[in-house]
């Protein structure tokens, strides 16, 4: 195993749920990728190294309040987003 930041695949999950029903937002990957990172800037990394660690990390997950977290943060991150992309709009 390597060194892994579980959070990222926890809030890429979450994006892209949450992305799924919206239509006022850009789902295109660069804009996905923007909020992730703003997303991840904002919230504690859980690094792993072994499978063993990522099973303890993991039950972090099922905590009310991580998903809380992730999903405010997210929202936040959307509008910013949203208000100004970084991509270059189609003509």
């Amino acid at each position: 195993m390597k060194l892994k930041n579980l959070m990222e695949d926890e809030v890429m999950y979450a994006i892209n749920k949450i992305l799924k029903d919206r239509d006022d937002v850009c789902t295109c990957e660069k804009c996905k990728l923007d909020i992730a990172a703003i997303v991840l800037n904002n919230l504690k990394p859980k690094y792993v190294v072994t499978e063993k660690g990522s099973l303890y990390a993991r039950l972090d997950t099922l905590d009310y309040q991580f998903d809380a977290d992730i999903v405010s943060q997210i929202a936040m991150a959307i509008e910013k987003v949203k208000d100004e992309p970084r991509h270059e709009k189609e003509k």
